[in-house]
């Protein structure tokens, strides 16, 4: 089942408290209909719908299956591809960039180091950049683009002469 069928099986309200009176204990459908206030009826309509669903079991007793909701999200996840080969490389990218942005900064020198020469790609070899275009890239990345390329300056990944810059 995936988080779309599921939020579509619990948007229905009589539902949702069937399976929380369930997931809180409740192990008959008289327990059920007690703990929701819902009529009899109602909640055998819902866990009709929830048993054949497979998110409740009925025998010996009413029972959730708790798991449907990390299973569905872990089915909907798609394969990450990494940002570099080197496994350490990439779980420190990983931590600091999130769908093409930097999330922030990193405070260790180290990683920081990692995440600038990731980001120094961007910039092509041996090509001269103007500061606006500079700014614009790096905006791409994250919205202080200054102290982004101060620190690529400082870490010798990119070198300024009057305002140009290029990749070192």
């Amino acid at each position: 089942m995936n988080t779309d069928q599921l939020c579509g099986l619990l948007a229905e309200p009589s539902r949702l408290r069937t399976y929380s009176a369930v997931v809180l204990g409740a192990t008959t459908p008289d327990q059920v209909a007690g703990t929701t206030g819902l009529p009899n009826a109602t909640v055998g309509k819902a866990l009709q719908k929830l048993i054949k669903a497979g998110i409740i079991t009925a025998s010996p007793a009413l029972a959730a299956d708790e798991s449907v909701f990390k299973e569905a999200v872990r089915g909907q996840q798609t394969e990450r591809t990494p940002l570099d080969p080197d496994p350490e490389r990439d779980a420190v990218l990983k931590a600091f960039i999130r769908d093409g942005r930097l999330t922030h900064f990193p405070t260790y020198p180290e990683k920081l180091r990692v995440v600038l020469e990731y980001l120094a790609t961007t910039f092509e070899p041996d090509r001269d950049y103007p500061e606006t275009e500079v700014n614009t890239l790096l905006n791409q990345w994250h919205p202080d683009h200054a102290a982004l390329r101060r620190e690529l300056v400082d870490a010798r990944l990119l070198v300024r002469t009057n305002s140009i810059y290029r990749r070192a």
